[in-house]
């Protein structure tokens, strides 16, 4: 992070659970649920802010962790999963509008379920391309 601030690049960082690393967490789990790995959360919160961070996604937290954090540090917390007291809230496109498959957050709420009318567009413009039809 240091290198990174230092090359005057404005740094959003990530904490709690971090989807590239999720086999190191067992897979996809709330983290800081024990007081330990609830205290590193917080003392990498309050590190990250003073090396520089702009703001930081609180992600799949605890929401007392997220209010605990939010509250404490001084930059903006974009919470996911992470309950209702971050200054701001973010979801993945694809969870909330119903686009995929296989293992799906508790957090996460479909808003809509595209999945069915993305796939039959597809499969459309396959068969077009196919009969020649399109393009014209």
């Amino acid at each position: 992070v240091k290198a990174i601030l230092d090359a005057q690049i404005p740094v959003m960082a990530h904490i709690g659970l971090t989807p590239q690393s999720v086999s190191q967490f067992g897979g996809f789990k709330v983290q800081g649920k024990d007081i330990e790995t609830a205290k590193k959360i917080i003392d990498d919160a309050k590190a990250l802010e003073k090396a520089g961070v702009f703001g930081m996604v609180l992600e799949c937290v605890p929401t007392p962790l997220a209010q605990r954090i939010t509250e404490e540090v001084g930059i903006p917390t974009i919470g996911i999963g992470a309950g209702p007291y971050c200054d701001g809230q973010v979801l993945v496109v694809n969870d909330m509008l119903g686009m995929f498959k296989g293992h799906i957050p508790k957090f996460v709420k479909k808003f809509a379920n595209l999945e069915p009318l993305i796939m039959e567009a597809f499969q459309s413009y396959k068969n077009e391309v196919e009969a020649g039809t399109f393009p014209v």
